[in-house]
């Protein structure tokens, strides 16, 4: 797994598979999931990474235990 910030850009990327296909993308809200031919994630993209991550850690520090992040 590799982790790369743009902080120009403010995006997040998680390279889940380096070496797999990318076939298609699906994006929920500020999350593109990128998959492969056989549906599986290969590339995750966080688009407003700072606000996304601070979220998670309002979260985290609260201890709640499910994450919903708008």
């Amino acid at each position: 797994m590799k982790l790369m910030y743009d902080k120009d850009e403010d995006i997040l990327t998680i390279e889940l598979s380096p070496e797999a296909p990318i076939d298609h993308a699906e994006q929920s809200g500020s999350v593109i999931v990128h998959l492969s031919p056989k549906g599986e994630p290969v590339l995750l993209e966080i688009l407003d990474a700072s606000e996304f991550l601070s979220s998670v850690r309002e979260v985290v520090l609260r201890g709640e235990k499910g994450l919903a992040v708008a």
